[in-house]
């Protein structure tokens, strides 16, 4: 077996390493691509192989089986004999591969382990690492807006969608590397060092992935493991702010910065009058604090929700850490626009909005939809990942008017929104390859002047739609058909 504790750059002895990919989406490729870059010997399994990434395979000559049952790919690994497996992040722990691999000793990793290792091709960038059960999108974009209007080399990678393993291979290299990640992905991370770490907010998400909410809260804490100059934390939020307290850093020099909707106190960002202001990387106690943004700067993003004003909060401490003055925060707030389906304006028709919030996959960012609004036509449903959403259906209850249930799940949704909000109506709409358009439809038929129709599912949308951008992109041509 291979000392893999030697292998901590792109220039150590990868040539000939054994490595077995398990898993093969966009991340898994990126592994792939690499490993074979490094002349590493390999074998992919993977449930699917898409044609695409099938044909790329045989082209860098990299053996792929895919649709084998459980104990043939237990087999294969057994004759390949792997130094090392990579495990794709969405490949639960409790998997038999995963326990196999446990049974038999064999080392694994996931993709950012891997990238964290290979940083130095080019140039090692800093990397800022950003995870939350809500936000981390909009954040880690902002994030990179900022640094770029900066003048720095950045780049938005990660669980955002370009893996980390693509962007260290950049010819170019990077400043900073701004790495979304994923609770999927932290739980198969061992202790990195990045620069600054952030943990946005923690609520119930992927029960079912990680067996227990303490296993989620674990996994996401690992984000603070080994960092370098700032920890940031959601001063609203308890959970991460006891993570932020017991985080292990790399020294006592790391700063721990909370962000706040509120006013800030020392060794916070915040707001006053409408103005954002940093009290955690000015002079302390200085007697004048930098103004980063006020309200209308952050109003030509989109709808000023409550969630937003928290989220641009977060992007300006973790920007603060990395030096970024208060010129160019401002500058790129006012430039930035928020992802597509991300409470995303659609139409106005007859005095009734219609919003497509359809990354809103869990209840979490479904309550940041909600909160924003009054008089809500409710599109909700899905697959709701082990989440109970009876207490989001409480908290938002005299906001809705109507409920509008699509989705696998939908007996729990039922369930809640008859315990909660008795008072509403509630509209099942019948699986299909038109439940969207129907939902549309009943949407409009029930809307009156002055309500809103919200596409917040609080759930995942693979049972009936490709993805959360399919499922909002049915619903805005619905809306404009």
């Amino acid at each position: 077996m291979r000392d893999l504790s030697r292998l901590n750059s792109w220039h150590s002895e990868w040539k000939d390493l054994r490595v077995l990919v398990y898993g093969l989406g966009v991340s898994g490729f990126s592994v792939a691509d690499t490993l074979a870059e490094l002349g590493c010997k390999l074998l992919v399994l993977a449930d699917s192989i898409d044609p695409q990434h099938a044909d790329l395979l045989d082209v860098l000559g990299i053996e792929a089986r895919a649709g084998l049952s459980q104990h043939e790919q237990q087999q294969a690994a057994r004759e390949f004999a792997p130094d090392l497996v990579i495990v794709s992040p969405g490949v639960k722990p409790t998997s038999p591969f995963v326990q196999f691999l446990d049974s038999a000793a064999v080392p694994y990793w996931g993709d950012i382990e891997l990238a964290w290792r290979l940083r130095d091709k080019v140039k090692p960038a800093e990397w800022i690492m950003i995870t939350g059960t809500n936000g981390k999108t909009t954040t880690t974009q902002l994030v990179e807006s900022i640094l770029v209007k900066a003048g720095k080399r950045a780049i938005a990678c990660g669980n955002i969608g370009l893996p980390v393993l693509d962007a260290i291979r950049n010819p170019d290299g990077f400043d900073f590397l701004v790495v979304e990640i994923s609770s999927f992905q932290l739980h198969y991370l061992n202790r990195i060092s990045p620069m600054v770490a952030a943990i946005l907010n923690i609520a119930e998400d992927h029960i079912d992935w990680h067996g227990d909410f303490d296993a989620y809260i674990a996994a996401k804490g690992k984000v603070f493991e080994g960092a370098t100059r700032a920890i940031i934390y959601n001063a609203e939020d308890e959970r991460t702010a006891v993570l932020a307290q017991n985080a292990d850093v790399e020294s006592e020099d790391v700063l721990a910065v909370g962000f706040t909707r509120g006013v800030p106190m020392d060794l916070k960002v915040g707001y006053i009058e409408g103005s954002l202001i940093d009290r955690g990387f000015a002079p302390y106690r200085a007697k004048e604090v930098p103004e980063l943004a006020h309200l209308d700067d952050i109003a030509q993003i989109g709808v000023v929700t409550p969630h937003l004003l928290a989220n641009v909060a977060a992007a300006v401490a973790i920007a603060r850490a990395c030096g970024v003055e208060a010129d160019d925060i401002r500058a790129a707030i006012r430039e930035f626009k928020l992802d597509k389906h991300r409470i995303e304006f659609v139409a106005r028709i007859d005095d009734v909005i219609y919003f497509d919030d359809s990354k809103a996959t869990n209840a979490h960012a479904a309550s940041a939809s909600l909160e924003a609004f009054e008089n809500v036509i409710w599109i909700v449903g899905g697959l709701l990942k082990g989440v109970d959403i009876a207490p989001l259906v409480a908290e938002h209850a005299a906001r809705i008017k109507a409920a509008i249930v699509i989705g696998k799940e939908r007996d729990l949704v039922h369930e809640a929104l008859k315990l909660h909000a008795p008072q509403i109506q509630i509209f099942d709409i019948e699986d299909g390859p038109a439940v969207m358009e129907n939902a549309v439809a009943k949407a409009k038929q029930i809307a009156v002047a002055g309500d809103i129709v919200l596409l917040a599912p609080a759930a995942a949308s693979m049972d009936q739609f490709k993805d959360y951008a399919d499922r909002g992109n049915q619903f805005a041509k619905a809306v404009l058909g």
